[in-house]
């Protein structure tokens, strides 16, 4: 063989080398960086752009993708410690001529955390609604999607606010009085306090607890690496303290069931998607809703847990553009 294509290969095989020895480093090192570096690579694949919005001294981080048009913009609020990046599985799937905002929640990620803060779901809502005129999302009704502590937020937002929603979204929202209680939810019943070595399952600090979440959370039963399990729990960690903070403010009466004391006056159309398996809110909600909003169509998802985004984007999607299709009298292939 010539020297030179000899030298070739070995020059090739060195280039490879060098990420290939990162991603090793990274995996067994510090599979936190690698976890935030692939959320990274993901957006970047989707076309979704990372922004910050003040309101005075306060800042929201959101990402999105494409620009306000004839259709009805697309605002998705995320559920308890995670983040705007939770949609990416069902942003993967949504038509790329709609404008889509996904922003994260008070205290999350990169947007303000405060110890001034209100954090029960009504002052979510309020500051949710800052973020909205900051971006003015209401000079037209927009679709608004929620995710369970999402969800209620999304849900009371309506309410309040009826004026800025076109159409609403709630997948597996919080804030009901549910026929079936979940026993995550039972036992966090009168609780004042949660001691830092108390276990919640939805505050994790092991890998085996983190493990323990994602099987509590999903229906399908994953094997997730180790260290990938470690990752996980390694960028939870520095925020478990303002999580425990927060869902003491979740549990308060005025917070757990401000959705309830609220769905009668939700006008708009909405949509209530919920995986039948789903043990952290009972399923049960659903029926509790579309008693209560006239105009309520619901989607139960077979062998889907509460991470329905997650679990089924591809159909969670299909449900919103046919339910934004149904709504503003459009076909689906406009849509597309």
């Amino acid at each position: 063989m010539d020297l030179d294509v000899v030298n070739m290969f070995v020059i090739a095989g060195g280039t490879l080398a060098i990420p290939i020895l990162a991603f090793v480093a990274l995996f067994f090192l510090w599979p936190s960086v690698l976890i935030k570096i692939y959320y990274w690579y993901w957006r970047r694949a989707l076309g979704m752009q990372v922004r910050y919005a003040r309101h005075e001294d306060y800042q929201f981080c959101y990402s999105f993708r494409g620009r306000p048009g004839h259709k009805p913009s697309i605002l998705m609020l995320h559920g308890f410690s995670t983040h705007k990046d939770l949609w990416l599985s069902m942003v993967k799937f949504l038509p790329k001529n709609l404008h889509l905002v996904c922003v994260d929640m008070p205290g999350h990620e990169g947007t303000t955390r405060s110890p001034l803060d209100d954090l029960s779901i009504e002052g979510q809502v309020k500051r949710i609604h800052q973020f909205v005129e900051c971006l003015k999302l209401n000079k037209k009704p927009f679709h608004l999607i929620g995710s369970s502590m999402g969800g209620a937020v999304a849900g009371v937002y309506a309410a309040y606010y009826p004026s800025d929603i076109g159409s609403l979204t709630l997948v597996c929202p919080y804030g009901l009085q549910y026929t079936t209680e979940t026993p995550d939810l039972l036992q966090l019943e009168g609780t004042q306090n949660l001691d830092t070595t108390e276990k919640f399952h939805l505050i994790p600090s092991t890998a085996e607890e983190m493990s323990e979440m994602l099987q509590l959370c999903s229906y399908v039963r994953l094997k997730v690496p180790q260290q990938i399990l470690q990752g996980l729990v390694d960028v939870r960690i520095p925020h478990n303290n303002f999580y425990r903070k927060l869902l003491l403010e979740l549990i308060k009466e005025e917070s757990r069931y401000c959705l309830h004391q609220n769905m009668d006056k939700i006008k708009v159309p909405t949509q209530v998607i919920w995986g039948k398996q789903d043990q952290v809110l009972s399923a049960s909600g659903a029926d509790v809703l579309a008693k209560s909003i006239t105009n309520c169509q619901v989607e139960l998802l077979e062998n889907c847990g509460h991470s329905v985004v997650v679990e089924k984007p591809r159909k969670t999607a299909k449900f919103v553009v046919d339910f934004l299709a149904s709504v503003y009298n459009t076909d689906n292939k406009k849509l597309d």
